[in-house]
């Protein structure tokens, strides 16, 4: 048999949507099928499988990522919120509750991906007006075009962080 192809796997720790888990993984497992295969978690899509369409994006320890692009092993220790971590109990995370306000989806396979970029997005505050949305959120794909109100959703959520 050759190295590292039979039950070798790696301990690692990961808290997903505020859990703490310890997990045995194949070395060469990404995030993202640990999330949606081990973990039930299959909000977040897997799309192109080579970082190009964002719809794997979830944040760890706050930073929006690719989960594809992201072997399991690499994150141990982080913590890493998913679609399904980001509302509290039934109340809908600001984002969440713009997207549906400004009909910002059609299809709803990149939505996921969307929003979580874009709590990353806020997160950054680098986003001061809409040009800046679109290009920072350049790396979210959506094949429907729902574009223009994705952005308004994004800018209705920025508002109250700019008044506060």
């Amino acid at each position: 048999m050759l190295p590292g192809m039979g039950d070798d796997t790696c301990a690692i720790t990961l808290k997903v949507n505020g859990s703490t888990l310890r997990l045995q993984v194949a070395p060469w497992t990404t995030l993202l099928d640990l999330l949606r295969e081990r973990l039930g978690l299959t909000g977040s899509k897997k799309g192109c499988d080579h970082g190009q369409c964002g719809a794997c994006t979830v944040l760890v320890d706050g930073v929006r990522i690719n989960s594809c692009l992201s072997l399991a092993v690499m994150r141990d220790g982080a913590s890493v919120t998913t679609i399904e971590g980001l509302a509290e109990g039934d109340a809908l995370h600001p984002l969440q509750q713009a997207f549906i306000e400004n009909d910002a989806f059609q299809c709803g396979y990149c939505t996921p991906g969307q929003i979580c970029s874009a709590v990353g997005l806020l997160a950054e505050g680098h986003a001061r007006s809409e040009d800046q949305i679109r290009e920072l959120m350049s790396g979210n794909l959506c094949r429907c075009g729902a574009y223009p109100n994705i952005v308004a959703a994004i800018g209705q959520a920025m508002r109250p962080r700019r008044d506060a």
